[in-house]
């Protein structure tokens, strides 16, 4: 008779239980805000130009601004079925059918439109002036966008024998902007934009072009009505020292996001002490890149391989525009020392970075041990015994890179070579453009974190001529043929030919110097749950929206 009192009592302790773990305001409920440290500054909304590329952009808005799809903890293509979905529906040529949800709307009340898709693939293509898109890989290999304006569908047309193997990474989280914000620039209607780029109007495409360049900047005094979101955060804020604030989008359509504010904090030289005081509870950077890291007990550390190239980028004029002088740099570089001291295999790669280190056998034939370690008489040779001065220029504060250029440094003096480093928290990619450096030392891309879209045939971009994120301005016909022929290959015996046959040319020219996989260092207060490392530039940031944190 006193199983009944029994059972309703268990009933409602389980009812109480539940009850509390929905609700904030129970203590072990998860917290409101989360405190999310990156690697890089938070410059800009459009992480599709060439330094919102090299930024931490991507790892601050990958679930702000979505798309079809987005990568996961491997680094691997995953679908947004919130977003849409994409059918294959040819081959030879490759036909893509997009459909965007009926639901998608960007939290200003518009809707998601296929005039996003047109606006991407034209920034992204190469095809119209003026737009400083940090690579063209894929997007140029699309021969038509075909929308009608306001439209929740596409049909994607790639060129005859350019179909892009690696075609879901078009299309995906952070490459699509709203186009709409540009139209509201222009004083036109939201189909304007792919009105423009249909027409081939130039002096409107200029217009568009220098809009997508700058209008979605990022600073203290930002407009917000610019920076609609399609993910389940949206834009709240930007502090005068570049932290961004994140606040749930009550327009998402999909799942509610567990936390309501997530802060985003760019770059800084306090990280230890901030971990010592708990004010961060993700922290998301390159290993080493704030020395050595004590942890509390309530931290958890996970160290895993980026898919990003830790590399020096030569840049295009100045004492290092003769392919000579940037090989006696390499010669006197000791990369054995260098990749040690990252806890990292030095790396060949530069047609293949997203591969094991094991599968760049062609890459690693070519260089033939010849740059491997420090040879100070040979570059000294290189040079013909004349001297050289050489500003080797990185993010900072970054201990690593410190180290990285002191080594340099020591190593490269009795060959003549005088090294300077030349880091500030300003450097980056438009430091090459603007002659401030000689070398910029950075993973892929030219970013402080790992740089890399996940895609070997994507990253091998960065050295095909004329694309934006090709810092060191290389231009070579035979290597261009190799890259176009990469993205298009999914056969793993001509892979390996296309590899063997531009490694060697790489070498000869020397357009980058690549020095080891940049590592990654992921930090978490022990109170936290989903929080997964990503060895791409959208970093751990890929899934933001299911984080939870204890208090």
């Amino acid at each position: 008779m006193m199983v009944r009192p029994r059972r309703v009592s268990i009933l409602a302790a389980v009812i109480g239980l539940v009850g509390c773990l929905g609700l904030s305001s129970c203590a072990s409920g998860p917290a409101d805000e989360i405190d999310y440290a990156v690697d890089g500054t938070l410059i800009t909304y459009n992480t599709n130009t060439v330094v919102g590329a090299a930024s931490a952009g991507p790892q601050a808005f990958a679930r702000v601004l979505t798309g079809f799809n987005y990568h996961g903890p491997e680094g691997q293509v995953v679908g947004d079925r919130d977003f849409g979905t994409i059918s294959v529906v040819g081959r030879a040529p490759l036909v893509l059918d997009y459909v965007i949800s009926d639901e998608a709307v960007y939290s200003d009340g518009k809707p998601v439109t296929c005039d996003d898709m047109v606006l991407a693939w034209a920034a992204q293509s190469g095809r119209f002036p003026g737009f400083d898109a940090a690579s063209r890989a894929g997007y140029g290999d699309i021969a038509d966008v075909d929308c009608a304006p306001g439209q929740k569908k596409a049909r994607v047309s790639f060129a005859q024998d350019r179909g892009f193997v690696d075609f879901g990474q078009l299309f995906a989280a952070t490459a699509m902007m709203p186009s709409h914000v540009i139209a509201d620039e222009l004083g036109a209607g939201d189909g304007a934009v792919t009105a423009a780029l249909q027409a081939g109007d130039l002096p409107r495409i200029e217009r568009i072009a220098q809009l997508w360049n700058t209008v979605w900047n990022l600073g203290p005094d930002v407009d917000l009505k610019r920076f609609p979101s399609s993910g389940p955060y949206k834009l709240s804020s930007v502090g005068a020292d570049g932290t961004v604030v994140l606040v749930a989008n009550d327009k998402w359509w999909g799942a509610k996001p567990v936390t309501g504010t997530i802060t985003v904090w760019p770059r800084g030289a306090d990280v230890q002490e901030r971990v010592n005081s708990g004010a961060y509870d993700v922290v998301d950077v390159a290993a080493g890149s704030s020395g050595v890291l004590t942890l509390p007990a309530d931290y958890v550390r996970t160290d895993s391989p980026s898919a990003g190239i830790e590399q020096l980028i030569f840049a295009p004029s100045g004492p290092l525009s003769n392919p000579d002088a940037r090989r006696a740099l390499a010669l006197c570089t000791p990369r054995d020392a260098i990749a040690e001291n990252a806890q990292a295999p030095i790396s060949n790669s530069r047609l293949n970075p997203t591969a094991e280190d094991s599968m760049t056998a062609a890459e690693n034939a070519a260089e033939g041990g010849r740059f491997s370690t420090s040879n100070p008489a040979a570059a000294r040779d290189a040079l013909g015994g004349n001297p050289l001065t050489v500003r080797i220029g990185y993010q900072s504060p970054n201990a690593r890179l410190a180290a990285t250029v002191g080594a340099i440094a020591k190593a490269c003096e009795p060959a003549g070579i005088s090294v300077t480093d030349a880091a500030s928290d300003a450097i980056g990619p438009e430091s090459l453009r603007q002659n401030q450096i000689d070398v910029l030392l950075a993973s892929t891309g030219g970013a402080a974190g790992s740089g890399s879209s996940g895609s070997s045939a994507m990253d091998a971009y960065d050295l095909f001529s004329g694309n934006g994120n090709n810092l060191s301005g290389y231009a070579n016909e035979q290597v261009d043929g190799v890259i176009g022929a990469l993205a298009v290959t999914s056969d793993p015996k001509e892979y390996a030919r296309l590899l063997g046959e531009g490694a060697p040319v790489l070498w000869d020219d020397m357009p980058t110097l690549p020095l080891y996989r940049q590592q990654r260092t992921l930090l978490t207060s022990s109170k936290m749950t989903a929080v997964n490392s990503s060895p791409t530039r959208w970093g751990a940031g890929w899934n933001m929206d299911r984080w939870a944190l204890t208090r």
